[in-house]
């Protein structure tokens, strides 16, 4: 259903059209037809159709054969991608990690301190070095640094 609206702004007049199709109550979006042994249900904005039963005393409505395979199509392709993407998540997640937690475990962390245990031994060793060389030579006297406020 199409509503046209004519404004009149000063010397403009504006002509708008407007679509009823959000205000169009929920009553008016299935339309159903009896048949035989039930009845067909049309949803007017998607178009997919409904074939509904009475049972128990209730309407039971059940998606079309076609669609059904549509959907079946959908949902098995929907599966794949994700089991595509599971795979490739699993892929990048660490398989060594037995927690989960990202915790490091003793050995891990010994191997760490080690490390660092050397390169501290490597820098003071350094810093001994150098504090000899200027020890040993008085004749390279240490400047202050001037002001230079």
């Amino acid at each position: 259903m199409t509503r046209f609206v004519i404004l009149s702004v000063s010397a403009f007049t504006l002509i708008a059209t407007v679509q009823a199709f959000a205000e169009e109550p929920a009553s008016n979006r299935y339309t159903m037809e009896k048949t035989g042994n039930g009845f067909v249900r049309l949803d007017t904005r998607t178009g997919e159709m409904s074939i509904c039963t009475e049972q128990a005393g209730q309407l039971v409505c059940r998606i079309a054969a076609d669609e059904r395979r549509a959907f079946e199509d959908t949902l098995s392709e929907l599966s794949a991608r994700v089991e595509i993407l599971e795979s490739r998540l699993d892929a990048l997640a660490p398989s060594d990690d037995s927690t989960g937690s990202g915790i490091p475990d003793e050995k891990e962390l010994d191997q760490a301190l080690g490390a660092m245990e050397k390169m501290m031994r490597r820098f003071f060793g350094m810093v001994e070095e150098l504090q000899k060389d200027f020890d040993g030579n008085p004749g390279v006297p240490l400047e202050p640094v001037p002001d230079r406020t």
